[in-house]
């Protein structure tokens, strides 16, 4: 996928021009009859996703694709699709398009999960000039990361092969990588990763990324790693379950965003605590009505064992405040009560820091990376309360079900200026840019506000 954006001395290449509905009524009355009438023929009027091949008077080939009548970098994403094999240069597009947007559009375009298929797709190349192709490379490197994680199936990638993927991250940037593995986790300390995670015919880890110089600001990444949710033993049924695969796209799209600022050589501390769990069971799973101890102190009462990303991500939290960062962010696929909310493509975030919440907001307008600030309404808060516990890890409510989520994992960060991301990590349709499977969904934004804010 990531071959398909050209080089600028690649030559022999057929002129692409992207156009709007608009832009088609200004070009036809300059351009030859024979070609002015060849696009009236074939009805092309610019609508998004439409291409079509013309002659010039002395035979020169040219394609003309549609952006639709309000483009944005990402719709160049549909084209892939229908150009067919071929190595196109762009020649013309809409003055207000980015040109390293569009590079980056066109990349994702091409992106396919075709890992267990053997027919693989023939797509077409293209030369973006003007383009900052290096950048363009490396933030579809690090959506596509993200992607292909959350795609594969949990009988390939389990708890080993899910901290070996985060080893293969770190070891071009040098970045140091220690695990705690299984019963270690007792002894360390992170007794509800070790809970949820002891059911599983492979144990649960804690994996710690550790990149930059501790002179440097220091941020903390946690992404939930639940490698697959059957619920445990409040089983979801077959048709909630067929999705959990992706249950570790928390941790997919933190990873996505440690690649971004690593290759991006942000003047960052960075640490990244990924807790990997399966939600299987077994006569050890844990049970609704336990009592669990945290790192945090606390004891935990648990009421339902299908709301467990809570739990993992409590301790792991906990951990990452101990390196007092300056800023700490959580990725999670946590609620359905998010996706009712805001639906699959929209990406809430909370944070009780307005400075972070603004940064943010404006971060992702300028990345093309959508995101909404939820609300950490205290007067939820004592939903949280149990009889027999310090605090219950669900409400007793089901009302705001992704508010009082955040509001348990708030008790975990003490002071930490902390930014919390419920995502779903999938997309159920295809768009531009986005086929129907794993998705990025935050990594952007964030990456665009950390290196407004420390980039030199």
């Amino acid at each position: 996928m990531l071959t398909h954006l050209l080089d600028p001395g690649a030559n022999q290449l057929c002129p692409l021009y992207l156009l709007t509905p608009k832009l088609l009524q200004s070009w036809l009355p300059q351009i030859a009859e024979p070609m002015a009438t060849s696009i009236t023929a074939n009805r092309f009027t610019a609508k998004k996703g439409q291409s079509l091949a013309i002659f010039t008077p002395n035979g020169q080939k040219l394609v003309l694709a549609g952006l639709g009548s309000q483009p944005t970098t990402a719709d160049i994403g549909t084209l892939p699709d229908v150009l067919g094999e071929e190595r196109y240069c762009l020649h013309f597009a809409p003055g207000d398009l980015d040109r390293t947007g569009l590079a980056l559009g066109w990349l994702l375009g091409c992106y396919r999960y075709e890992r267990f298929q053997r027919n693989k797709s023939k797509l077409p190349f293209l030369l973006v000039a003007g383009a900052d192709t290096k950048t363009a490379l490396a933030q579809a490197e690090a959506i596509c990361l993200a992607r292909d994680l959350i795609n594969t199936p949990a009988n390939e990638l389990g708890p080993v092969a899910l901290e070996q993927a985060i080893r293969d991250l770190a070891k071009p940037f040098a970045a140091k990588i220690t695990s705690v593995v299984g019963d270690e986790l007792l002894q360390q300390n992170y007794p509800m990763i070790h809970a949820v995670g002891r059911a599983a015919e492979q144990p649960p880890r804690l994996v710690h990324l550790v990149w930059g110089e501790d002179t440097d600001p220091a941020i903390s990444l946690v992404g939930k790693g639940v490698i697959f949710d059957t619920g445990g033993l409040n089983i979801k049924t077959g048709a909630y379950m067929k999705l959990m695969k992706k249950d570790m796209g928390g941790a997919a799209n933190a990873l996505a965003l440690a690649h971004l600022i690593m290759q991006a050589g942000l003047p960052v501390y960075l640490n990244v605590w990924i807790p990997i769990v399966d939600n299987a069971i077994a006569g050890n799973a844990y049970r609704p009505s336990d009592i669990l101890p945290s790192r945090a102190g606390m004891s935990v009462e648990v009421d339902n064992t299908d709301a467990e990303g809570r739990l993992i991500l409590a301790d792991a939290l906990s951990r990452a405040i101990e390196d007092e960062p300056e800023l700490l962010i959580d990725f999670a696929t946590l609620t359905g009560a998010a996706r009712t909310a805001l639906g699959p493509e929209l990406a809430p975030f909370y944070t009780a820091s307005d400075q972070w919440a603004d940064r943010l907001l404006a971060a992702a307008k300028t990345a093309g990376d959508p995101v909404w600030q939820m609300p950490l309404w205290p007067g939820y808060d004592s939903l949280l309360d149990s009889d027999i516990a310090d605090i219950c890890h669900t409400a007793s409510s089901s009302m705001a079900g992704s508010v009082t989520a955040a509001l348990f994992l708030q008790r975990f960060v003490g002071d930490t200026a902390w930014i919390h991301f419920d995502i779903y990590g999938w997309s159920l349709k295809q768009r531009p840019g986005q086929p129907i499977g794993g998705a990025a969904q935050g990594p952007l934004a964030v990456f665009t506000m950390l290196r407004d804010v420390y980039g030199k």
